[in-house]
């Protein structure tokens, strides 16, 4: 009788403390956070996404990447964005893991265009989600649409290692993978999902590097010398993910049954990804070794037959990666500019 209450107490205090315990999505954000605010804020920000995506589409692709490695180290708290300085003497900026990370300067423009008409009031991380998004709009043709949340707060701290040990590498394994995923609180499924954004942009040959000598299994030959032919025209190119973005000749030499797949514009936004992955013309090894994986070959199927699926789930996914917040007991507040630490604490 006395060891039944004193389990029943510790169960007690067990589902207590579950509930008491901090999420690990932020607190305190809400969609429409700047009506009152800082009323227009979300329209300020997406004139200057479609505008700098008329004049380089590439920004839209560099958006959708730079909002998840940001918020898959210390949340979605804009410490991607800082530069180098006597408190953060090497960013995340710096990781390895960061190579090719681009448009910070379309985030400044956006930045400073707000603070003239709202100064001290709108983070650079709730800026940068709601970037995305809009990217994520645009080059989806309007298929991927979905609502986020503000209220974040920019962070004070950015470090490169930090973000090479949370960051999920080209290299893992699919057991990897999902565990790195696992420890933001993201099952298999979110895993696949968000893979598919590798249907648009571009990396470097370093981060594929072990894909160049894959065997035929894991990698078609046409695309592999394709890939190979890229890669050894100077030191450390940038290729395209998705072959149908590459230019004409080079898919003509190497991938001549692939022609009619080739797009003049670059980086649509679609599920053409899991068809990639199941046709074994994907760059990374983080994409292929989804194919060993039971599971997640299953969602790679899946969405391979149901576009309209994943550009709902994926429009989830986002949202939920919007939501990952700064450790607790992180300070934040809103930065007069996006590379510096410039704000009052909170």
């Amino acid at each position: 009788m006395k060891l039944s209450v004193v389990l029943l107490c510790a169960l007690v205090a067990v589902q207590a403390a579950l509930l008491a315990a901090p999420s690990a999505e932020a607190s305190g954000l809400k969609v429409g956070y700047y009506n009152k605010k800082c009323k227009g804020v979300e329209a300020v920000v997406k004139g200057h996404i479609i505008r700098a995506m008329k004049k380089n589409p590439r920004v839209g692709a560099a958006l959708v990447r730079l909002v998840f490695h940001d918020c898959f180290v210390r949340g979605c708290d804009g410490s991607v964005l800082l530069d180098k300085s006597a408190q953060n003497p090497h960013p995340e900026k710096e990781a390895p893991a960061n190579i090719g990370l681009a448009a910070f300067d379309i985030l400044e423009m956006i930045k400073a265009d707000i603070e003239k008409k709202c100064p001290g009031v709108v983070s650079c991380s709730d800026i940068l989600v709601y970037a995305a998004r809009d990217a994520t709009k645009i080059l989806s043709k309007g298929h991927i649409n979905y609502v986020v949340p503000a209220g974040r707060l920019d962070g004070m701290v950015s470090s490169a290692s930090e973000a090479q040990a949370e960051l999920p590498d080209s290299t893992f394994t699919a057991q990897q993978l999902i565990d790195n995923f696992a420890r933001k609180n993201f099952d298999v499924e979110e895993l696949v999902i968000l893979s598919g954004a590798h249907s648009i942009g571009m990396a470097h040959c370093s981060s594929f590097k072990g894909r160049l000598t894959a065997p035929a299994d894991q990698i078609t030959p046409a695309y592999r010398n394709l890939l190979n032919d890229k890669c050894g025209q100077r030191s450390n190119p940038r290729v395209v993910n998705n072959v149908r973005d590459e230019d004409y000749n080079t898919v003509s030499k190497y991938m001549p049954g692939f022609k009619s797949r080739v797009r003049k514009i670059r980086d649509l936004f679609d599920n053409s990804y899991y068809h990639n992955n199941l046709a074994r013309i994907v760059s990374f090894n983080s994409d292929w070794v989804l194919m060993t994986h039971k599971e997640a070959r299953g969602h790679v199927h899946e969405y391979a037959d149901n576009a309209t699926l994943w550009n709902d789930d994926f429009g989830e996914s986002m949202i939920k990666l919007s939501k990952l917040s700064m450790p607790a007991g992180s300070k934040g507040g809103i930065r007069k500019k996006c590379s510096i630490v410039s704000h009052p604490l909170h």
